[in-house]
């Protein structure tokens, strides 16, 4: 069955641990994976110079290019060395997608999606023995319930599977209500009605509730 599993690696570990070493204050944020040593990066809580600079002398980095900012952060093209590449290629070795990567204070949170639980073991078994000191802080399997079965529409369950995904759920979110829209190619505003109509019913359902009666028990009158 298809398993999500967020991993906590150290930067200093894998990727960018010089960077956040000279940068404490940076915050990372990697958008979908373009190539295994490829990827788009939101940088922020950094000043730009210093920021180039430690990029420069961080032996994890290929190279890199800014190629957008705007008043709170800055998007990178990175492209890793060979030995960085070598761990997200035995990910996709496991059927592994990541589905959001993160990293703050010099930790990185990688939240994957496999074919299988026993994939996500052995991505953890391998990283491991590489000494990438690596914490298995969720795990959980995708269910095979369908939208029938809860009583959704398509478009509700996709949202809500989504949201799952993402975590927009998780405390704190780790993703926007915005952001989720995008992703899902909609308006925040239809997001929004989805979800109020999803969880009317899912409570309903949950608590056999009639949505004709009053909280006394009694129906109201025609």
């Amino acid at each position: 069955m298809a398993t999500i599993a967020e991993f906590r690696i150290p930067a200093s570990d894998t990727a960018l641990g010089a960077t956040f070493h000279a940068v404490p204050s940076l915050v990372c944020e990697i958008e979908p994976v373009i190539a295994a040593d490829e990827f788009g990066m939101w940088m922020s809580g950094a000043d730009r110079a210093a920021l180039n600079a430690a990029l420069r002398e961080d032996r994890t980095v290929r190279d890199h290019s800014l190629i957008t900012s705007d008043e709170a952060r800055r998007l990178y093209t990175i492209h890793f060395s060979n030995e960085i590449a070598e761990n997200f290629s035995l990910v996709a070795e496991e059927g592994g997608t990541m589905l959001a990567a993160s990293a703050r204070a010099g930790m990185w949170t990688i939240r994957l999606r496999f074919p299988a639980r026993e994939n996500a073991s052995r991505v953890y078994e391998r990283l491991a023995a590489r000494d990438i000191q690596i914490e298995i802080t969720q795990i959980r399997s995708l269910t095979t319930t369908t939208a029938d079965d809860l009583g959704l529409s398509p478009a509700q369950y996709e949202a809500l599977t989504a949201a799952l995904t993402y975590g927009y759920f998780e405390i704190p979110r780790e993703i926007s209500l915005e952001e989720l829209a995008a992703k899902l190619d909609i308006s925040h505003q239809a997001l929004s009605e989805r979800f109020r109509r999803a969880y009317r019913t899912l409570v309903a359902s949950s608590l056999e509730f009639d949505a004709r009666c009053d909280f006394t028990g009694t129906k109201p009158s025609e």
